[in-house]
């Protein structure tokens, strides 16, 4: 018997799978959600025209995230990657160019059709130092300690499973490792009832933690040095958000569970 978690993966699968097909075989642009807001507050408008001319353009149409990660995740020569949920590879791609033929860009991602678009902007765009691996956030495909840095667009709002995506992170990243990511986050003033009412979960609304829950499961998880801030609104109460945090160094108790609103103990997703 289909779960409710399962049918939530599902219609997220769906929705990036199609958009995907849209950007390969119409050339159109994809778009997050059905929601009012949406053609404003995302896609690829946190890029500047230097970033986007940089790669093929089905990299830009495809983008269907909140913000710019790379813009606040300070990458260096050298570094290892990490981008969850990268669908058509906008941050894997522009990453990869960033760390230089010393580092790798990883990208993660659940839907066939985003991956295969991905592989084909990377090869058009001429990066060889791009990875795309398929699998979920909550169990991400790489060995403990092997990321310096964590990047995602928009994504981690869509994880049925937070807690583990959270956990999950902290798993890869080399001690000292960082955040870097660009989210839906609400404010504390609203309800999970009210988050679902402004928009679906496929559509980036619904599944939003609020500002303190995301910041108290960072802690819990393992995150020193935590910061959140908001970028702009996407619906009333609802923002798009920039968060930032540093990997404890030292050994230190980590949370085997963190429960959070929009959590559930029956299957996973990813974006």
């Amino acid at each position: 018997m289909t779960t409710s978690a399962e049918e939530l993966r599902e219609e997220v699968r769906r929705r990036y799978a199609e958009a995907a097909l849209t950007v390969s075989e119409k050339g159109g642009k994809a778009c997050c959600s059905g929601e009012k807001a949406a053609s404003d507050a995302f896609g690829a408008v946190g890029y500047s025209a230097g970033e986007r001319d940089e790669l093929p353009e089905a990299a830009a149409l495809a983008s269907l995230g909140c913000g710019n990660p790379i813009a606040v995740a300070d990458l260096h020569e050298g570094e290892t990657v990490l981008d969850l949920g990268s669908g058509g590879g906008i941050d894997v791609l522009l990453s990869a160019k960033r760390v230089g033929s010393g580092g790798r860009a990883f990208g993660l991602d659940m839907t066939d059709e985003m991956l295969a678009l991905a592989q084909r902007n990377a090869e058009q765009a001429g990066v060889t130092n791009a990875i795309f691996l398929k699998g979920m956030i909550e169990q991400i495909p790489l060995p403990a300690a092997s990321v310096d840095v964590v990047i995602s667009n928009c994504v981690i709002n869509l994880s049925i499973d937070k807690p583990a995506v959270l956990l999950e992170i902290v798993r890869v990243l080399k001690p000292g490792g960082r955040i870097g990511i660009s989210d839906v986050v609400a404010e504390d003033r609203l309800s999970p009832a009210e988050r679902a009412e402004r928009g679906s979960y496929s559509g980036c609304i619904a599944g939003a933690l609020s500002k303190s829950e995301y910041e108290q499961g960072l802690a819990a998880a393992g995150f020193e040095r935590v910061s959140l801030e908001f970028t702009h609104e996407v619906e009333d109460g609802m923002h798009a958000a920039i968060v930032k945090a540093v990997k404890a160094e030292g050994p230190r108790q980590v949370a085997k569970s963190l429960p959070l609103p929009g959590s559930r103990s029956k299957g996973k997703c990813c974006g």
